[in-house]
């Protein structure tokens, strides 16, 4: 007979009673209590956290930072009872205390009383951290106690968070109150750089003027000193003059009795001598004209004159000495003479010619003495009142030349002290001089730092930073919680029920098949006897077991999917996979029962047992002790539970082909040992007549 053959008449026998069915629904449904169930009972905890009663105490007094009240307590109760979190209950730090140590509160958050005070001191100068104190009770329930944990921790951090802004808003004013410091300083400073910039052009001038004042002052007092000179010798000439001046007055006032009456007396001759000279002097100058304009004339008629007298000697003595030799001897005489007279026309001519300045000069001066003689004796009536005036300003002279000598004698004792000075001052100048070098490499200096300096505090300026107030309270906000976790889950599972999924449905598969073996033999016990085929016996056990689990899928499934609303990203698959694994611990199931009999049962715990440890469910298996690392590699559950958290939360699937092919080969490898076994279980022995336990 068949194997499906055999497998059908074994699932035929629950149908001969009401009790098999009834144990036949039960193996069906059995997944449902490991799988369903347990996976409902805590499908998504977190939400409903607001159910677990929690003592909140706040103690806090309040304090004042700034001139403005703050309530820190208040501010973060309101928040806690507003978030839902827990069930808050309100009591004092007593009542908490007691709570949680009966198990009437899982925990309590206290806010002390110097809670406020603590975060305002964060403005101060004496900052101190402020602290909430949670009490647990690990004996109430622990992983309460986890939980409270991790929610405290984000209230701690909301706590921070709120009280640091304020010391950070207060840090920014500060900046932008040091930014406008820092701006008038860099102004004053740009100030001190523009004065010391003009202190430095003013005392580079004040350097070059006293340089050249250094070389005025020595010029000066080399001046001064030649003045000191030449005052002496105005001392001395101005004396001279004096005594000059003394000698002419006296000769002048000792002859003026004599001159004055001639003078008087013969006034009108000369006056009439004058105009004699007067006119004698014109006349001159007109012959003189008149020379000079007839001399060419004169000495071309006197060579005319010449020339003629020559000719007609010669014509009329030499040639044809017809004439009388008297007449000849006149004629010669004649001749000679008109020669001499030629000759002295070509001197005057050649005088009036090439002596042009001195007859220009002669008669200049010519001029002068008809002008002079004309003023003479226009004068001469009035020569003893002129001689009286005359005597008069040379007595003046005389009293002005000794004022003058007076005079000099008092400047040259003058210049002689401004000499000294001079040196003083040519002295007083040169450190002048040397002092104004050293201010000007000292102002030099003074807007180089000055220069920089401002140029520092311009660049400070735009480093430091001013903000108004919304970027104040946008930076305060950012300082205040400068981290933020950017969480990005590529596969997130919406709730605990869907993360542990994939650890509780295989475990209940696993329950399923081995309580079916429980009521189904794992070897077909007339196929037995008949002597079949040891791979049919294998399979006949297998395939009824196989197809009950491939049901107890897809109850369990519909369950979890329209029941818990378990959403599978790739649900066919999932399925298939499941009929695949049901179909692997089925196999394997039946060879631990085949192979050990009743002991075998106890296997099929143990390795259940052993898969539940090292399968990696709920937390990573690295985690676990080494022994349970060495031994995760070896069991199928731990690829059930990998291929199945990518099947349902999503992923590559790579894993999941590694888990067919694994539990392809224990399959395979299974019901290959359990064909070795029903082999020899056709062959009677004691040990099978007569077991030494029987479950």
């Amino acid at each position: 007979m068949r194997s499906p053959k055999l497998a059908a008449l074994e699932l035929r026998r629950f149908g001969r009673g009401k009790l098999p069915r009834a144990a036949l629904v039960a193996i069906l449904l059995l997944p449902l209590l490991y799988g369903a169930l347990y996976l409902y009972s805590f499908w998504d905890p977190y939400s409903r956290l607001d159910k677990i009663p929690v003592a909140l105490v706040n103690e806090d007094r309040g304090a004042t930072a700034g001139g403005k009240p703050i309530h820190a307590g208040d501010d973060l109760t309101e928040g806690l009872l507003k978030s839902n979190t827990f069930a808050w209950h309100r009591v004092s730090d007593a009542e908490a205390r007691e709570g949680v140590e009966n198990g009437t509160y899982y925990l309590s958050l206290t806010m002390p009383a110097d809670f406020s005070s603590r975060i305002a001191s964060s403005s101060g100068d004496s900052p101190e951290t402020g602290a909430l104190r949670v009490r647990t009770n690990d004996a109430n329930n622990y992983i309460v106690g986890q939980i409270s944990r991790t929610v405290f921790s984000e209230v701690r951090t909301a706590a921070s968070t709120k009280s640091s802004r304020t010391f950070l808003d207060k840090i920014f004013i500060s900046f932008s109150d040091i930014h406008d410091a820092t701006a008038k300083a860099a102004k004053g400073a740009d100030d001190l750089k523009q004065g010391a910039d003009k202190a430095k052009k003013g005392s580079k001038e004040l350097s070059d003027g006293l340089k050249t004042a250094k070389n005025g002052s020595g010029d000066l007092a080399a001046g001064l000193k030649k003045l000191d000179k030449g005052a002496k010798d105005l001392e001395s000439g101005s004396r001279k003059v004096a005594n000059g001046t003394q000698t002419l007055a006296d000769k002048v006032n000792g002859t003026a009795d004599k001159v004055r009456p001639y003078l008087a007396n013969n006034g009108k001759s000369i006056r009439d001598t004058a105009r004699l000279v007067s006119d004698s002097a014109t006349a001159v100058r007109h012959d003189l004209d008149d020379l000079v304009r007839r001399a060419p004339l004169v000495r071309s008629a006197a060579h005319k004159a010449d020339d003629g007298l020559a000719k007609l000697h010669r014509e009329a003595c030499v040639v044809d000495p017809a004439p009388d030799a008297k007449v000849c001897e006149v004629l010669k005489e004649a001749s000679v003479t008109a020669d001499d007279v030629a000759t002295i026309a070509d001197d005057v001519h050649e005088l009036t010619k090439g002596q042009t300045a001195d007859l220009k000069t002669l008669d200049a001066r010519l001029a002068k003495l008809t002008r002079q003689a004309d003023e003479l004796a226009a004068r001469a009536p009035h020569l003893d009142e002129d001689v009286e005036g005359a005597i008069r300003k040379i007595n003046e002279l005389n009293a002005g030349a000794k004022k003058v000598a007076a005079g000099a004698d008092r400047l040259h004792t003058g210049i002689t002290e401004a000499k000294a000075g001079s040196v003083s001052l040519d002295s007083g100048v040169g450190r002048l001089k040397k002092g104004a070098g050293a201010l000007d490499g000292g102002l030099f200096k003074l807007a180089d730092g000055s220069g920089r300096l401002a140029g520092s505090l311009h660049d400070g300026v735009e480093q430091i930073p001013d903000y108004d107030k919304q970027d104040r309270d946008r930076r305060t906000e950012v300082m205040a919680d400068p981290v933020q976790l950017a969480s990005q889950s590529l596969h997130k599972a919406p709730n605990y029920g869907t993360g542990f999924a994939p650890y509780f449905i295989p475990l209940s598969l696993w329950v399923g098949a081995m309580v079916a073996y429980m009521i189904i033999q794992p070897l077909n016990r007339r196929a037995l006897a008949a002597g079949g085929s040891a791979w049919r016996i294998a399979l006949a056990g297998w395939l009824p077991v196989a197809v009950i689990g491939v049901l107890q899928v897809a109850a369990l499934m519909s369950v979890l999917h329209w029941g818990l609303g378990l959403q599978m990203a790739r649900a066919a698959g999932t399925v298939g996979f499941l009929a695949l694994v049901t179909c692997c611990f089925a196999a394997i199931i039946q060879w631990l029962n085949a192979r050990f009999g009743a002991a075998g049962r106890i296997l099929v715990l143990a390795v259940l047992m052993l898969q539940l440890t090292s399968a990696g469910g709920t937390y990573p298996v690295q985690t676990s002790p080494g022994f349970f690392n060495a031994v995760h590699p070896f069991l199928p559950m731990s690829y059930v539970v990998e291929a199945l958290r990518r099947l349902i939360t999503g992923g590559g699937i790579g894993p999941v082909w590694q888990a067919c092919a694994v539990l392809t080969a224990f399959t395979v490898g299974a019901l290959a040992l359990t064909a070795v076994s029903a082999r020899k279980r056709q062959v009677w022995t004691l040990d099978r007549l007569h077991p030494e336990l029987t479950l």
